[in-house]
């Protein structure tokens, strides 16, 4: 710590509105001096005595505690409450983290190096020129101010360089090959995580003064535009209703396997996830110990009508017919939608993709990838059931492969085109939440982090 203190004192806390945001309040005569220190670290200045941290990888407890290191050894003195103490001690790690061999510390580093390239976007220092969904996650091509064009792959905390390329305008012309109709100009939209994290560094909400919000209420809608609903709770329901399905738990508990007795029809249910992650695996297999068939993938926030279809299908049918699936044909595409048709869904062709989208506000659609289809173990999708959005970026979405018997489709898109759900609509309020003093409205961020949109598992 510094010989010659200084008269700034900064209180670290949690934010009230944000999951893992952190708020810094400055107080002392020279507390510009640690603004200065704070803002080198990411805090944004909500008014002229608070500051907000708020990142997309849900750090900020960690890079907190280190930004105390820093004021201390300027002799500026510090406070952590209590509620931000446990914040920093806590162990989390990431839900379904695709890089599951590394350390935390890592994992730590991984997410840092993707929050850079996402404030790089943020601040006008990384300019994108395009952006695609290959299906699987979103890629861009963009240039640094200071030189250099990258190719970006992944999303949120997972964003990374894939490549450093020679130029521009040579950059483009590869991504447009590869990528094709999927290309769309400029950054991707924000993420939800982004849209969460912008509002953090924006506004704060006072939980003293704030007015409590009305309740909500609840109204039917299409089963593609309602609530995500208690996944938990249909597993449950299905393995109680399904005897002949068995419940097996991992050695970690964070998944749930459902297995029929014949050992050819799986359900893996991953317990905390991000509304965009994968929760659901459902797969199929030649034999006990054979080749998998078929499969298809749920997101989180899919509304738990349109799984409940799925999962009835798949446990209704016998194990054999399930198994083998269906091989892709005009009459069994005919089959799978005529659902939709007869609903008068709209039907367009774009290139190799065929789609289904629903009439009205609320978005859902279904779409069919022929040159996936050409392949029975094509890593892309054949078949994608969206809803929210629009297919490359939806609320919720359900993948299958190659070989999805028609019958798991037609039951499937007789839910969209029939089934009801419910939503809560927030009621209205007579006059705005309360908020502390805030600078004029920042810029929208110019660039999505390209799932999820995560979130953490404590």
């Amino acid at each position: 710590m510094s010989d010659h203190p200084i008269d700034a004192h900064v209180r670290f806390d949690t934010h009230p509105a944000h999951t893992s945001a952190v708020t810094a309040t400055l107080t002392g005569t020279h507390h510009r001096a640690a603004q200065a220190l704070l803002a080198a670290r990411g805090f944004e200045n909500l008014n002229d005595h608070t500051m907000v941290l708020a990142r997309i990888d849900h750090e900020e407890p960690y890079w907190a505690h280190q930004a105390t290191h820093a004021l201390h050894a300027e002799g500026i003195t510090t406070e952590i409450t209590p509620r931000l103490r446990e914040a920093i001690d806590e162990e989390w790690t990431w839900a379904n983290y695709p890089m599951h061999w590394l350390t935390r510390a890592e994992v730590r580093e991984v997410s840092n190096a993707a929050q850079t390239i996402y404030d790089d976007i943020r601040h006008g220092r990384l300019i994108i020129h395009a952006h695609a969904h290959d299906g699987w996650t979103t890629v861009a091509i963009g240039t640094y101010l200071d030189g250099g064009t990258v190719a970006l792959h992944g999303e949120n905390h997972l964003r990374s360089i894939a490549d450093r390329l020679e130029s521009p305008a040579k950059a483009l012309a590869s991504f447009q090959r590869l990528h094709g109709d999927a290309v769309r100009p400029g950054p991707a939209p924000m993420t939800d995580i982004e849209q969460q994290t912008a509002q953090a560094r924006t506004s704060l909400r006072s939980p003293d003064t704030a007015q409590a919000p009305a309740a909500p209420h609840v109204e039917r809608v299409p089963s593609y535009a309602a609530d995500p609903g208690d996944h938990e709770a249909l597993l449950n329901d299905f393995l109680t209703e399904n005897n002949d399905w068995e419940k097996y738990r991992t050695w970690s508990d964070e998944t749930t396997h459902a297995v029929h007795e014949s050992l050819t029809l799986r359900a893996e249910f991953v317990h905390e996830t991000g509304p965009r992650d994968t929760n659901w695996t459902l797969a199929a297999y030649e034999s006990p110990v054979g080749e998998r068939l078929w499969y298809a993938t749920v997101t989180a926030s899919t509304p738990v009508e349109i799984v409940r279809a799925l999962l009835g299908t798949l446990a209704s049918g016998t194990a054999w017919e399930m198994a083998v699936g269906s091989q892709v044909s005009e009459k069994t595409i005919t089959k799978a939608t005529s659902p939709l048709v007869s609903a008068g869904w709209e039907h367009t062709v774009d290139g190799r993709w065929i789609r289904w989208e629903a009439l009205g506000e609320d978005a859902a659609g279904v779409q069919f990838d022929a040159f996936a289809a050409q392949k029975r173990n094509s890593p892309l999708p054949t078949w994608t059931v969206w809803g929210g959005g629009a297919v490359h970026q939806p609320t919720w979405a359900l993948h299958f492969s190659p070989y999805t018997p028609a019958t798991v489709l037609q039951d499937l898109t007789f839910e969209l085109a029939e089934g009801q759900g419910r939503r809560q609509v927030p009621a209205a309020t007579t006059s705005r939440p309360a908020m502390l003093p805030t600078p004029a409205q920042a810029p929208a961020s110019p660039g999505r982090a390209p799932a999820a949109d995560s979130t953490r598992t404590r």
